[in-house]
């Protein structure tokens, strides 16, 4: 039978076992948190994780929630120019962030129209071949925009997009972009006639075939190099 000094000594025990199982679980919790933040830092040293969580965010923001486009029609997408977003001075956006911009504005093009999935149905892909950029205006620090994005043309190989970046506080066009996406694969005019309103190729913009034109000047120029 136990006495009144083995039933004190039974409960302080437990008590300090009970003390020592907290200790060693508080413990696992710091642990498992500075492992899942060194990973985490390791993560963004290794990879670009806000690029494909923007990625992410953009594609599932436009499926979810907006409507289908035509493949004739402009899609936009918006923003915000951050700390992030800024040059050395730390007063606009540089030069860089806008190409890493029209990279998502692209791909919300893609999704909306539904002409990247018709690509892949065909075993096809989809590679920049070619891009300009003209910046008429820096886009100052914390404004926000948008970019629009339209097809203008296309030939067997490639399509051709047009891209402005345009501050919401005035509407002014900060920037444009004309960029010649490759097409692999696919013969692009007959996969345009899958689409309602693309039957027919609009005409040719006289600004695309000026650039087209000093693209072919280029290649000429590297081959007699070689």
């Amino acid at each position: 039978f136990f006495t009144r000094d083995d039933e004190h000594q039974v409960a302080t025990g437990g008590h300090y076992l009970n003390c020592v199982c907290t200790d060693w679980t508080y413990f696992y919790s710091i642990m498992f948190s500075c492992v899942l933040l060194v990973g985490l830092l390791v993560l963004y040293m290794v990879w670009d994780v806000n690029y494909f969580l923007r990625c992410v965010v953009t594609l599932g923001y436009g499926m979810l929630f907006q409507r289908k486009r035509k493949v004739t029609e402009e899609t936009s997408i918006y923003s915000l120019c951050t700390t992030q977003d800024v040059d050395i001075f730390i007063r606009h956006m540089n030069n860089a962030r806008y190409l890493r911009e029209l990279d998502f504005a692209r791909f919300h093009f893609y999704g909306l129209t539904g002409i990247y999935g018709k690509i892949k149905a065909k075993r096809g892909g989809a590679v920049q071949g070619a891009s300009s950029v003209r910046y008429r205006r820096t886009i100052p620090i914390f404004n926000a925009y948008k970019i629009t994005t339209r097809l203008v043309w296309w030939d067997e190989k490639a399509i051709y997009l047009e891209q402005q970046f345009i501050t919401l506080s005035d509407g002014f066009v900060r920037a444009v972009a004309m960029s010649k996406q490759c097409i692999t694969n696919v013969n692009v005019i007959e996969l345009m006639k899958e689409f309602p309103g693309a039957e027919q190729r609009p005409e040719k913009p006289a600004e695309l075939q000026l650039w087209l034109d000093s693209i072919e000047t280029s290649s000429q120029k590297l081959r007699k190099d070689k």
